[in-house]
């Protein structure tokens, strides 16, 4: 019988937020895989943790992934633990997950900490329908092209941010949704120094021109207003056909144009043109 994979969030700062169900699970488990062992043992000294540990991260999630799997299917159960927050969300922990779920492997989560969402509650944003989009891409053109794939993008959006790309980022960002657009940045989650500051992106730019960027950063950006669509009564839509009816359009052509741009219903459009 193969083993369990747990997936154990870890705090993002605030240590006393690690849960006792967290705390209790690793110290059950065979083995820890760790992102980086240095920071995780700081973890398990804090809570007097003594397990061996295993490295797994993206540079050799591949390897490491497999031989990790090999040891849950002899048996064995596994904590996978990141230096901070939820395992396998914008993580190498996907693919271990992935690895697990083509196994028959059990995966559980063990909730905890996630930067995103504790910055979305507190961001003063639409909160009901969001989009994670991770870390932007160094790369400027490959930056600026995911941006623009966002930009009628109508739920929140959520980005992460290292302190030396924010002002990159918010000149982009302003760049692609407008000087207008709301902004929370919520920088250092349950740190000491934690801080949301709620501004639109020009205000954003201009504050950071003067104040260098510390700390690690959560960009909950608001959504672009829906368009409204053109109100239009059936009688200027059917003026409308009989215009392109002038200009040599056919009459069911010069209907479906209408119909497509106005949203009313092709049949009744119709309909009344034939009796204009």
């Amino acid at each position: 019988m193969s083993g369990t994979l747990y997936l154990v969030a870890t705090p993002i700062g605030n240590l006393g937020d690690f849960s006792p169900r967290a705390v209790e699970t690793l110290e059950t488990v065979d083995f820890i895989a760790a992102e980086d062992t240095r920071v995780s043992v700081k973890l398990l000294n804090h809570f007097e943790i003594k397990k061996p540990m295993v490295s797994y991260h993206e540079h050799n999630q591949a390897s490491a992934g497999q031989a990790i799997l090999n040891r849950l299917l002899g048996g064995e159960s596994c904590a996978l633990v990141t230096d901070a927050g939820t395992p396998a969300v914008s993580d190498p922990g996907e693919g271990l997950v992935q690895l697990c779920a083509q196994a028959g492997v059990e995966v559980l989560s063990i909730p905890g900490c996630c930067a995103a969402v504790n910055a979305l509650a507190v961001s003063g944003l639409p909160t009901r329908r969001f989009t994670f989009e991770g870390f932007l891409s160094v790369n400027k053109k490959e930056r600026r092209a995911h941006l623009e794939s966002l930009r009628g993008e109508q739920r929140t959006m959520l980005f992460h941010e290292a302190p030396h790309k924010l002002r990159a980022t918010l000149q982009d960002l302003k760049d692609t949704f407008g000087p207008q657009r709301r902004i929370a940045l919520c920088r250092e989650l349950t740190k000491l120094h934690e801080e949301t500051m709620r501004t639109t992106l020009e205000e954003a730019v201009a504050y950071y021109a003067e104040n260098a960027p510390k700390g690690e950063y959560v960009l909950v950006v608001a959504g672009a207003e829906p368009e409204a669509a053109p109100v239009i009564s059936l009688e200027e839509a059917v003026e409308e056909v009989l215009r392109l009816r002038e200009e040599g359009v056919g009459t069911k052509d010069a209907v479906r144009q209408v119909a497509q741009a106005t949203g009313l219903s092709r049949n009744e459009l119709y309909a009344a043109a034939m009796k204009a």
